[in-house]
């Protein structure tokens, strides 16, 4: 059996130029090249040979190598094709347990991938995410209800600061609420640009979220929270009420507004940053109720 060996640069840049690949701006390619980095990763994924793997965006096969050793499978998609013949053909050739998809991830039923590929148990993720589709493509494996135990992501550092955060800090929102009523977030490491090609301009940090058997609150309609969350973050400086008021997302008047939240202890001025997870879980319950 071959051991991983592009997290080493020196292979990653031969790798490169026997194929004279061409970065793609619009993929947000920065390609992992620190072997500390990812034998975190793969550690805080707790992978083993029970494990069948689901990988966003495997590059050049870099983070696959490494899953590809630890997991009875891995399944990564990648949406470049340009990527493929190197992934199929030279970097994971010697690894029979790995499968290649080329496709947008946002466009490949996970839920039925994971039923056939490993009969609807729980399945882990792990990805190096370009930062323009962190937020879709997270909330599309909580939101379609596909079976995960845990997702280990490398995102651009502010990123993961927004998704473990808690209310009245600038970094909370929508995305906080969300991660935290499907998951519980830990940060396992902070990335430097140094450990990419091409260098980021920004820092990157591996993220974990653990996925919660039952969510921490009880909602009656998951997704009127969820639209409730949306509308009181799209304008954040303004008062609960009239980010509630001015939504598109919502059908309800000042009246019933005042009601709910007077009925779930709110005070009337508050904004919708102030409030934590359960209060949101309430004042959607309180809603709920009214109609």
């Amino acid at each position: 059996m071959t051991r991983p060996y592009l997290g080493n640069p020196k292979y990653t840049i031969e790798v490169l130029q026997k194929y004279n690949f061409a970065f793609q701006k619009r993929f947000g390619q920065n390609f992992l090249i620190d072997t500390h980095v990812l034998e975190k990763i793969i550690n805080a994924s707790q992978i083993t040979k029970d494990d069948f793997v689901l990988e966003i965006g495997p590059g050049i096969g870099t983070m696959t190598q490494y899953l590809a050793e630890a997991a009875r499978e891995v399944v990564a998609v990648e949406i470049d094709k340009t990527l493929i013949p190197i992934l199929e053909n030279d970097t994971l050739k010697d690894w029979d347990n790995v499968t290649v998809i080329n496709e947008d991830i946002l466009k490949v039923d996970i839920a039925a991938l994971a039923q056939e590929k490993n009969g609807g148990k729980p399945i882990k993720v792990v990805a190096n995410l370009p930062y323009y589709i962190t937020t879709p493509i997270i909330m599309g494996l909580f939101e379609n209800h596909v079976p995960i135990s845990s997702i280990t992501i490398m995102v651009q550092k502010e990123v993961a600061d927004r998704m473990q955060v808690g209310p009245g800090t600038k970094d909370y929102g929508a995305l906080s609420l969300a991660v935290q009523y499907y998951a519980k977030p830990q940060i396992i490491a902070n990335v430097p640009p140094n450990c990419f090609m091409p260098r980021p301009k920004v820092g990157s940090a591996v993220i974990q979220l653990v996925r919660y058997e039952e969510p921490p609150v009880q909602v009656e309609n998951e997704k009127l929270m969820f639209r409730l969350i949306r509308a009181s973050f799209n304008q954040r400086r303004k008062t609960l009420i009239n980010g509630l008021k001015n939504s598109q997302e919502l059908d309800f008047s000042k009246e019933e507004i005042e009601k709910a939240m007077a009925e779930t202890g709110i005070p009337a001025n508050v904004r919708g940053e102030a409030l934590t997870l359960k209060e949101f879980a309430d004042l959607a319950n309180a809603f709920h109720k009214l109609r």
